[in-house]
């Protein structure tokens, strides 16, 4: 199942008011797996933005070094 990130973002609210609410919070309420999981959530994004600008980068050096090629093929 895939979350949108509004769903993301009211199961973090209705968690963190769980929180918040203590030792009067719902019994069985898995608020702090339910907060790793978020943060889980998190830093995966963060992980998948990181990769992305290196595969974006990688694209553009390996198109720099093929022009390279191309020029020093051209002047032999």
């Amino acid at each position: 199942m895939i979350l949108s990130a509004s769903q993301l973002r009211a199961l973090r609210q209705r968690n963190d008011e769980e929180l918040r609410k203590g030792n009067y919070a719902k019994y069985g309420y898995p608020a702090n797996t339910i907060q790793d999981l978020l943060q889980t959530i998190e830093a995966l994004k963060s992980e998948k933005k990181k990769w992305k600008k290196v595969a974006q980068d990688r694209g553009e050096l390996l198109n720099r070094v093929a022009g390279l090629m191309e020029e020093y093929n051209e002047s032999k």
